[in-house]
């Protein structure tokens, strides 16, 4: 095993846990409930969607008319276009001190909604490329929710158990989502200098710039909710991006750009998810007092 290889291998088993262990700290701080809730708005749900599968692919295809860019790098903005429901959103809405029940609640309704969309829409998109609903849906059901599900259970069933385990799913995957970052950055440092050369890069950041305003404009005037929504909608799902790239476009840097766009996404947000929750604590700045 050369070295490179096993640097993966950690980036790999980094988000392998990273993912599972988030799942199991969500569902044993939340009741079903909890989740279900902030969906009963039916106006919030409807901007949601509209926001992730329609705008976000808008904006995106306007990005590549406007950049010239490599046909592979054009199709990896568009894969991460249309993939939404990424695992690590409640990881930022904890961040940003949104509201957690509704980064979960839209976690699960982008996820399962990007089940049924990519198959049907990335083709149209992408003439020739044929997708296997069952080859995404695998990855998002066993990593995801099936850990999500027995969190659930474990919360409900043994409330206990859940309050002493959750503290160190939490450190686990924020220890997890650390040294996916640092390995990754290590491991990806010549792609992203050769994005940078190539205009995808720039076409990426105002991808995720450009995806985060969609959110946080349509996210209403609540800012634990408007919060999410925009961290939500700007951070798409890599994991299906990948499962799409590696299954119809090995070989091309289609799937180095989706694994470089995961670092970049973290990189643009977890920084604005520390500044919007520094905006939520910091206290209003009271009117000076008017002489009479």
């Amino acid at each position: 095993m050369t070295l490179t290889s096993f640097f993966e291998a950690i980036a790999t088993l980094a988000g392998f846990l990273f993912i599972v262990t988030s799942m199991l700290a969500l569902g044993m701080s939340l009741t079903i409930p909890m989740i279900v809730q902030p969906l009963k708005n039916v106006r919030r749900v409807v901007l949601a969607l509209f926001a992730n599968f329609v705008l976000v692919p808008l904006l995106a295809y306007v990005i590549t008319l406007i950049i010239p860019l490599e046909p592979s790098l054009k199709i990896g903005l568009i894969v991460l276009a249309t993939a939404a429901g990424a695992p690590f959103l409640p990881k930022l809405a904890q961040t940003a001190k949104g509201n957690m029940a509704f980064s979960v609640g839209l976690m699960v309704l982008l996820m399962v909604t990007t089940i049924v969309y990519v198959p049907i829409v990335l083709p149209l998109l992408l003439p020739g490329v044929s997708v296997n609903p069952w080859d995404i849906a695998q990855s998002l059901i066993f990593l995801m929710l099936v850990p999500l599900a027995i969190g659930l259970v474990i919360k409900s069933s043994a409330p206990n158990t859940a309050a002493e385990y959750n503290p160190l799913m939490s450190k686990a995957s924020s220890l997890s989502v650390l040294v996916l970052m640092v390995v990754g950055l290590g491991l990806k440092a010549s792609d992203i200098l050769d994005l940078i050369g190539s205009g995808g890069m720039v076409a990426l950041v105002l991808f995720v710039i450009g995806s985060l305003a969609i959110g946080l404009v349509l996210g209403g005037r609540e800012a634990g909710t408007r919060s999410v929504l925009g961290l939500g909608t700007a951070q798409r799902n890599v994991s299906a991006a990948i499962v799409v790239s590696a299954q119809n476009f090995a070989g091309t840097n289609t799937l180095t750009f989706v694994l470089v766009a995961a670092l970049v996404l973290l990189l643009i947000l977890l920084p604005t998810a520390r500044q919007l929750g520094r905006r939520v604590q910091e206290p209003a700045v009271p009117a000076a007092p008017t002489e009479s």
